[in-house]
Formats: structure tokens, C-alpha cells, sequence
């Protein structure tokens, strides 16, 4: 099958120009030999940041994350924590003079830790079974406040130590559930396990759990950031699950405690009061202390719905949504000084800096070009954060609140950097499936001549609801990618977020069509641009990007190899997935009611048309998409007759993340590719 483009112009830019083009290739060892900069954490009179920087051994297999001091504005870093132990998660005391952190020795559990600015080691303040993270300090600096888990059926340190040294004995170590969630990513949820906020007297080293018989989860997949303390100190606000067992609905409600200890747990979003409120999500405290600001979204089987800011009023308990009408999802806000909030969003293909003024209607952008996160304002007005683009890692920066004064405050990977050639990049956006605008980010390989036509690799995000940013990623890089001497796209197809939630849901029960015929108008684009070699192009693509390799290698012949990355195969198999709240929703129906709806765009059900060859991999404690999938798809294309590889990692989840298990997955990639895009007379078998 092919898919005609429609008559329409094709818009392009140039983001990134081409960098060092007489240098040599990046390739997958320079990926593990770059330092990945963290969340930085301004001193509270803005004279240097505290930057949690990860430095990775091949050899020994293993990353290891310092604590760095560094000058605001310039100056030399120099690490503050030493190398035989992990330091995330740094919270700077409010006068300035110590840090907090988490900090995990070997193979214990992360605790607690606490390092004066003014010289001596490290101090390790708690001693948890379980570990504990994401400190807080209140304001006044005598208090830190944490998160630690603990044993349902044992709630209290010592409680939950015996019990687990119990098990540790007990030779049966079966997983009993009736739950419907029961494990999530690559861990089993069915030990018990419960997060529990403490205070810790940093004086008196008297520890309170504020919330002694536990909480449901915080939120599974951010864990950190759930919590916020009041200015005044007198109160926690927090996110935990409300759902009850079997948790066949799962909802997050927001709630206060005290933080002394003598009350109860308040929940400000009950069910039964706001029905239409599916989750709530990260409560921020107002500078007065007179509101909380935390986000919500309304459909609890769509989990991008857009998520909606709310005010809650302390004195009057009434809840306003502030920005109902706009068309955005903010992932991250925090208060400045002055109320204003300033914001993480995904926007029109990349996670933008945006502020909202207090009382304004409307959030404004800031800051346009790649991609930021861990936003966090300074008191010395300055906002700081990482910023990366699809040519540069992340690093450290700071701006106004306006944006302006944008500068960096890191160049951990300038001197890596220098020898390497990057291709430029430019942004395209075509008509897509029903004529509707679809960008794409595009990576010319290094070197570029424009009087030649390359190959095209397409990488296919995956979520479905997510997108290719303008971003470094260290596992899809499109610089890597693009290397060898290809043409890399990054299509934004439907579903993908960051352009409204009508663009988001509009694959909702029809998986395969939209994306699909975006992924060919996009080929199409590329050709007419006399881009690229029509007659060599491959598609790769990992979770649902790995899906729709499977599913476009199952309508088209048209790729001369396709690299399917922990992809589903069978959209029924993927029951055996962790989450399957929403499915009904994401494939038009239940395996017992309108299954004709879920096979319609079931990979499984259109083998027949499987003739691309396909490089399978698939890590063997990846619960999302369960590894049979690898194994069922890899099964029918030998069956068949067809070429295919498999490359199977028991030790990996969903993603592979051990350095060495990383550099043979883009070894089997890189070789896969050139296998059927370097001569283009190679055979398809």
C-alpha cells in the first residue's frame, strides 16, 4: 500500500546548522562517555548552583551521579560528593550554608544525606529498610521533610525491617494479588509497599511519620516532586492514589497533613464531590500561603488528557480551574516570589518555558528553541534549568523570567563535543492524514551534499501520546542515527502531543490509520525534497513506535528493513501489559465486546503482508510491553520464511539501560540499517 501525498506545499526551516562537518562521526560510545546534567538548584543569594552531574564507567557497566558546586555566571565546577556513592536530588537549606540529598552507597538503599558547604564529609541522616527521597526543607531550615516507603502489613521502620527479613527466609516467593494493577514497568507492586511522608528535626534528629498508616502511590512513574510544604510550615499538601483495591479505577486526589503530626489526612478532591476530576497532580503553595496550585485531568481512560491548572482557596476550600480554555498540557510549574507561575509545556513539538502572571488568563512563552526541564526559580529572580536541542546535551542555564539574559551556567560536554560532526537540522511540516499540518524534525547527516540523495531513517516515537522533541536523546539520537551518512525524520504524527488534545485523541480507537499515512506523506515529502533515495528506507521505531513498524511493515513493502525496539505485535496479547485502564479507549473496544474493532488495525491480524526484513529486540523484565510480543513476532516472520534477527537483553526492562547492553543494541541497530540501506542493490533476504 501507498499512500499519495496531497497537493500541498511542504514548509521547512533550519534550527540547528551543521556543526564541525570535517569531524569525526558521533557514534554509541560517545553517548556513555557524555556527562548527563541534572535538575541544577540555585543558592538561595544566587552566587552558585548545586548540579547533580552522571558520569558513566563502560568497563565497570555502571553510571555514578556527583554533586557539583558551580559558580553562577562562570567560574570553575568543582564536585562536592565523591564518586563511591550516588548524589541526586540536591535541596539547598534556606540560609544557604548545607544540602540535603539523596544518597545511595553500593547496592543500599538510597537515605537521606546532609553536607555542610562550610567543609567535612557527608552526613547520612536516616537509616530507612526501604530507602527514603525527595527531601524538603521548610522554611525556617530546622525541618526536612521526605518521602520513605514502608509495608503495609508492618507501617513503622523497625516493622517493615523484620518483616522483610522474614522474607528474605521464606524459600516461597510468589506474587499473590487480586488487584488489578499489580505491577508496574519492571517491578512487581504486590509486596505491600506504601510511601509514608516524614519530618526529620535536623537538630534534634527526632523523626515524625505524618502519615503512619501510609498513602496510596504517589504517582508510579514521577515519584519525586508529589509534595509540597506551606510557608508557613504548618501543613504538607500531597498526591496519592484514592482508588480503593482491586484499584480498577485508578485516581489521584490531592491532600494536606499537618506537619506536627496531630491531625488527620484532609483529601481536597473526593470522588464523591468532584466527580469530573480524574487525577490531581503536583500541589504548589502560593507565596502567601493562601492558595495551592495543582493540576488535574478529567478523563481517567485517556492519560493525555490535557492537564488543567487549579487555584485551591485555603480559607474558603473553592476550587477554579485557571485555564480551562487553552489548549495545552503543562507537565511542571513552580511559584516564583511574586506569584507568577512559570511553567514546563509541551508545545508545538518541544517542551517549552512558559509564565503565567498572577490573575492573567493567558500562560505566555518564553522560551521558543529546544527543550527544557527542571525548572526552578531562584530568589535572585533568575529561573534556572537544563536545556538541550537535537545537535547539543543538556546542560545548565538560567534566564528571566521574560527569557531574556538567556545563558549557560554548564559545559560539562563542550571538550567531547569538539571533535565531533553533527548534521543540521531543520524542521518540516507537511499535510498529513485528512490534509492536517504534521511536523516533523529532520537530522541531514554530516557532511551534507545537497546534489546527493541518502537514505531515510524514520524514528518513530513511541506512547503513542508523546513526541519527538527537539531534544538529545541518549537512546534514540537522532545524531547518531543520522552518522553513518543517513537522513533521519522524526515525525510528530497524530496522537502525538504538544498541539492540542483534539491532535492527541484523534487516533483513539484506530491506532494504525493516521500514523500511518503520516509516516508516508512524510517519505513522500522527503523525496520530493530530493532528500532522499527512494529506493533505500527503513523504519525503526520502539513501544508504539516499535507497534507501528509492525504495523506498516504489515500494509507496504515499500522499506527496505524496518528495526522494531520492545514494539507490540498483538494489540489482544498486550493484556498482559501493566496498565490496561484506558485500553477500550486506545483500541476501540474489549477483547469481549467489538474485538472486530481491535483487530482491525492488529498487526497480528495482517501478517500475511509481512515481507520487510526486521531487527527485533526486547528487554526480558519489560512489563509493559510484555517480551512475548518480541518472541511471537520474531516466530511468525521465521515461520514465513522471512528475514529477521532477534536480540533479547534478560537483564533489561522496556528501555535498555546498562552501558554495555546499550552500545551492542546500537551495534545490532547500526549493522541492521547498513545491511539494507548501504548498496542499493542488496537483497531484502
Amino acid at each position: 500500500m501507498h499512500v499519495a501525498e496531497p497537493e500541498s506545499s511542504t514548509k521547512t526551516r533550519t534550527l540547528h546548522a551543521a556543526r564541525n562537518p570535517k569531524g569525526r562521526p558521533l557514534i554509541a560510545e560517545d553517548l556513555w562517555r557524555m556527562k548527563r546534567v541534572g535538575a541544577p538548584m540555585p543558592a538561595p543569594d544566587g552566587s552558585f548552583l548545586i548540579v547533580p552531574v552522571t558520569a558513566f564507567d563502560v568497563d565497570a557497566n555502571r553510571g555514578r551521579t556527583r554533586l557539583w558546586r558551580v559558580p553562577s555566571g562562570g567560574g570553575e565546577p568543582r564536585p562536592l560528593t565523591s564518586e563511591d556513592a550516588n548524589a541526586t536530588e540536591p535541596r539547598i537549606s534556606p540560609d544557604g550554608s548545607r544540602v540535603a540529598f539523596t544518597r545511595t552507597a553500593h547496592e543500599a538503599k538510597p537515605q537521606i544525606a546532609l553536607l555542610r558547604f562550610d567543609g567535612g564529609e557527608a552526613e547520612v541522616l536516616t537509616d530507612l529498610p526501604l530507602g527514603a527521597g525527595d527531601a524538603r526543607w521548610f522554611p525556617d531550615g530546622r525541618r526536612i521533610a521526605f518521602v520513605a516507603m514502608l509495608l503495609a502489613d508492618a507501617p513503622t521502620p523497625a516493622g517493615t525491617k523484620e518483616l522483610l527479613a522474614s522474607r528474605q527466609r521464606d524459600p516461597v516467593k510468589a506474587h499473590v494479588t487480586e488487584d488489578r494493577l499489580y505491577r508496574f514497568w519492571d517491578r512487581w507492586l504486590t509486596g505491600g509497599e506504601r510511601p509514608h511522608l516524614f519530618v526529620l528535626d535536623v537538630e534534634t534528629r527526632t523523626l515524625t511519620d505524618l502519615t503512619p498508616r501510609g498513602t496510596g502511590w504517589f504517582e508510579l512513574m514521577e515519584p519525586s516532586g508529589q509534595f509540597d510544604i506551606a510557608p508557613d510550615g504548618s501543613e504538607i499538601a500531597f498526591v496519592a492514589n484514592a482508588s480503593d483495591p482491586p484499584h480498577h479505577l485508578l485516581r489521584w486526589a490531592l491532600h494536606t497533613v499537618p506537619t506536627d503530626g496531630s491531625g488527620d489526612i484532609r483529601c481536597l478532591t473526593p470522588r464523591e464531590a468532584m466527580p469530573d476530576v480524574a487525577d490531581a497532580h503536583r500541589p504548589r503553595y502560593s507565596p502567601d500561603g493562601k492558595t495551592i496550585v495543582y493540576g488535574i485531568q478529567r478523563d481517567p481512560y485517556f492519560y493525555a488528557d490535557r492537564v488543567r491548572l487549579v487555584r485551591y482557596d485555603r480559607a474558603t476550600g473553592r476550587h477554579t480551574v485557571v485555564n480551562e480554555a487553552w489548549d495545552r498540557s503543562p507537565s511542571a510549574w513552580e511559584f516564583t516570589r511574586d506569584g507568577t507561575l512559570v511553567m514546563e509545556v509541551e508545545d508545538r513539538g518541544a517542551p517549552r518555558l512558559f509564565t503565567l502572571a498572577p490573575d492573567a488568563a493567558d500562560p505566555v512563552v518564553q522560551q521558543r528553541e529546544g527543550a527544557v526541564a527542571n525548572v526552578t526559580p531562584g530568589a535572585d529572580g533568575r529561573l534556572y534549568f537544563t536545556h538541550q536541542t537535537a545537535a547539543s546535551p543538556a546542560e545548565a542555564v538560567s534566564c528571566r523570567p521574560d527569557g531574556a539574559d538567556f545563558r549557560r551556567e554548564t559545559s560539562f560536554n563542550d571538550a567531547l563535543l569538539a571533535p565531533i560532526a553533527t548534521g543540521e537540522v531543520r524542521e518540516m511540516t507537511i499535510a498529513g492524514a485528512n490534509g492536517d499540518p504534521v511536523q516533523m524534525y529532520v537530522v541531514l547527516p554530516p557532511g551534507h551534499d545537497a546534489s546527493k540523495r541518502y537514505p531515510l531513517v524514520h524514528v518513530i516515537h513511541g506512547g503513542p501520546h508523546g513526541i519527538s522533541a527537539d531534544s538529545f536523546h541518549f537512546r534514540w539520537n537522532l545524531q547518531a542515527f543520522a552518522a553513518p551518512g543517513y537522513v533521519v525524520a522524526a515525525v510528530n504524527f497524530h496522537g502525538s502531543t504538544s498541539w492540542g488534545q483534539e491532535f492527541a485523541a484523534s487516533i483513539l480507537g484506530e491506532q494504525g490509520d493516521k500514523p500511518l499515512v503520516d509516516i508516508e506523506r512524510a517519505s513522500d515529502a522527503l523525496i520530493a525534497a530530493g532528500l532522499v533515495d527512494e529506493s533505500r528506507m527503513a523504519i525503526t521505531g520502539g513501544s508504539y513506535g516499535g507497534y507501528l513498524v509492525c504495523w506498516i511493515a504489515s500494509q507496504t513493502d515499500r522499506y527496505r528493513c524496518a528495526v522494531n525496539h520492545a514494539g507490540v505485535y498483538d494489540l489482544l496479547a498486550q493484556y498482559a501489559s501493566d496498565v490496561t485502564q484506558g485500553r477500550h479507549v486506545s483500541y476501540g473496544g474489549e477483547p469481549w465486546d467489538r474485538i472486530e474493532a481491535i483487530d482491525r488495525n492488529n498487526p497480528a491480524r495482517s501478517a500475511r503482508g509481512f515481507t520487510t526484513p526486521m531487527l527485533i529486540l526486547h528487554g526480558e523484565r519489560d512489563y509493559r510491553v510484555p517480551h512475548t510480543q518480541a518472541l511471537a513476532v520474531y516466530n511468525v516472520y521465521k515461520a514465513k520464511g522471512e528475514a529477521a534477527r532477534l536480540v533479547f537483553f534478560p537483564d533489561e526492562n522496556h528501555w535498555i539501560l546498562k552501558p554495555q547492553n546499550s552500545i551492542v543494541w546500537n551495534r545490532e541497530v547500526n549493522a541492521w540499517l547498513h545491511r539494507y540501506l548501504a548498496d542499493a542493490s542488496a537483497k531484502r533476504a
